[in-house]
């Protein structure tokens, strides 16, 4: 789905669009969003049904916006007061899915060359050669795709979306069935790829790991808006929003209300709703007519056998343990200390504390792990 036949100097994508779409629920949204992706990695992170694709598709000239415009630097792709809306054949962005698409019947090779029949042979096999080299294939040019590896099979489908140089790169979750180790060193490559060439490259997962592995900016839709935008550390480690915080992995989201503030600490009191526990938790700027709620992670939680003394952190819970669940290399507990509590432990940690159902601990949170909600 590319058609560009040189490489662009850092040109940045612009889209401002609406467009009516049914999220996966069945209900209907509006997808309603302005956005400039730079030259690099811009994660695009959201719950299913969040209109993640709806959006790619309509980059890519799949599905035609209500109204707005689409552009990559000077280039308009669509403009519904100009009526113009490029195929997607002449808009020189490459779309890779989980469905990766190849022809079984092809080499490698003849693949990656497929979009290159305007340039004759010599010019195809230099532009191909060079992609192949770049993403470590060139020794498979004569095998079929049922010859290869899934990870190979991978790296052919970029080499094939990215052989025709295009303008932008558009990712809905291409690298999902594969382990983490093929997935890194596939992405490895294609930053090595983009160093060279610099295009906005929009890249769709539900990867917590992969948002801050390779987003230089992250953008995070809900129900077709932008809830927030910016670095990766800026959106996922310090959430606005309890959507935002359930994508970036907190565990622990109770409802509360303030109850004390210490401006001269920096600090206020939230009580969990439902239960007689204070927590002490980050001084914000609330709106007392929202809810308010409190979110930790798993893994921020530290858990002790016997009433830890002389902390620097300000939360220490009394708890019982509810349940202790092993998955792969990791522990999950549940502690009650009022409102129910998940934990993450090592192998280690729960037999060298002898932990089990029914045992008192104690729980063990800095304010600085607690993140306020509305």
């Amino acid at each position: 789905m590319s058609g560009a036949t040189t490489s662009p100097l850092a040109e940045q994508l612009t889209v401002r669009l609406t467009k009516c779409f049914r999220g996966e629920s069945g209900s209907l949204f509006t997808l309603d969003v302005e956005l400039a992706v730079a030259a690099g990695f811009t994660i695009l992170f959201g719950a299913s049904g969040a209109g993640k694709t709806t959006l790619l598709d309509c980059i890519a000239g799949l599905q035609t916006p209500d109204e707005g415009t689409i552009a990559v630097g000077q280039a308009l792709l669509f403009d519904s007061e100009s009526r113009v809306n490029l195929p997607s054949r002449r808009r020189a962005v490459a779309y890779l899915l989980q469905s990766l698409a190849l022809f079984p019947h092809m080499t490698v090779e003849q693949n990656v060359q497929y979009g290159l029949a305007a340039l004759n042979q010599r010019d195809r096999d230099a532009r191909s050669g060079e992609v192949l080299e770049s993403f470590r294939i060139a020794a498979l040019v004569e095998r079929r795709p049922s010859e290869i590896s899934a990870g190979e099979r991978q790296r052919v489908a970029l080499a094939r979306a990215l052989v025709t140089r295009p303008r932008v790169l558009l990712l809905d979750e291409p690298l999902t069935a594969l382990d983490a180790v093929t997935k890194a060193r596939i992405l490895d490559d294609l930053r090595a790829w983009n160093r060279r060439h610099r295009i906005p490259i929009l890249y769709v997962t539900h990867d917590r790991e992969e948002v801050f592995a390779l987003g230089e900016s992250a953008i995070v839709l809900e129900e077709g808006h932008i809830l927030a935008r910016g670095s990766p550390h800026e959106v996922l480690h310090r959430p606005q929003s309890e959507t935002v915080a359930q994508l970036a992995g907190f565990e622990n989201i109770f409802d509360g209300s303030v109850t004390g503030s210490h401006p001269e600490y920096g600090t206020m009191t939230c009580r969990i709703a439902g239960s007689t526990l204070d927590l002490e938790v980050p001084l914000v700027r609330v709106n007392s007519s929202l809810p308010l709620r409190v979110g930790i992670r798993a893994g921020d939680i530290l858990l002790a056998s016997s009433k830890p003394q002389g902390l620097s952190a300000r939360n220490v819970l009394d708890g019982t343990i509810a349940s202790l669940e092993q998955r792969d290399m990791k522990v999950i507990a549940i502690v009650t200390c009022g409102p129910d509590f998940e934990v993450h432990l090592t192998l280690g940690a729960r037999e060298s504390l002898q932990l089990k159902p029914g045992a008192r601990v104690w729980l063990v949170v800095k304010t600085y792990s607690c993140h306020v909600l509305q």
